[in-house]
């Protein structure tokens, strides 16, 4: 059961919810069915968390994410604002693991940066960095870094294009810049290929 405390100061806390002292939880933030918020996680203000949700301690998860069905964020992972993931994705915190080896002083990070999309089931290997505003598509496999704004697939992943920032597929077919009317925006890609960037962030 949630505090008390803690549940006047957000949106709401399901009663099946489990939240241990310790966490945070910020303003306006709704948390669903049989989830369990472990000691020192930090959830952002307005974020959204479906049911059956495991959130491990010194888990960082910025203002406005939205966390769907079945996943769990372990020890190590942290998300910046308005990240997606979707439901059933998969973390991990140990690259080599043995049910009779204790390696929780190996544990490594992962950061999701602002804006990502994580589709369903898709598994990300602990230690990668994920840029801003990239797209992991469904049950994509994710072995290493994503730049910003990628679009990846597959498995293991690979980069099939770009997205912009609010999920459009952009197109440097005609030249080296892409305008994307819905957002009054301008992305280029640089000569080399391997970076975006936009005007009007």
């Amino acid at each position: 059961m949630p505090y008390p405390s803690r549940a006047a100061e957000i949106g709401y806390i399901d009663p099946t919810t489990i939240i241990d002292e310790g966490a945070h939880i910020g303003t306006g933030t709704t948390i669903w069915h049989f989830c369990h918020i472990m000691h020192d996680a930090v959830i952002g203000e307005l974020c959204h968390l479906g049911q059956n949700v495991v959130v491990q301690p010194r888990v960082h998860l910025g203002d406005r994410c939205r966390v769907l069905n079945n996943v769990t964020l372990f020890t190590g992972v942290h998300c910046e604002e308005e990240v997606f993931l979707g439901p059933s994705c998969v973390f991990t915190n140990v690259i080599n693991p043995r049910a009779a080896i204790s390696r929780k002083d190996e544990f490594r990070p992962t950061h999701i940066g602002r804006g990502v999309s994580i589709g369903a089931n898709a598994t990300i290997l602990c230690g990668v960095k994920i840029g801003a505003y990239a797209m992991i598509g469904a049950g994509t496999v994710v072995i290493r870094d994503v730049a910003p704004y990628a679009l990846v697939v597959g498995n293991p992943a690979r980069q099939i294009g770009w997205v912009s920032q609010e999920g459009h597929k952009l197109d440097f077919s005609e030249g080296p810049s892409c305008y994307v009317a819905e957002e009054q925006r301008t992305y280029h890609l640089s000569p080399d290929g391997n970076t975006i960037t936009c005007d009007n962030q």
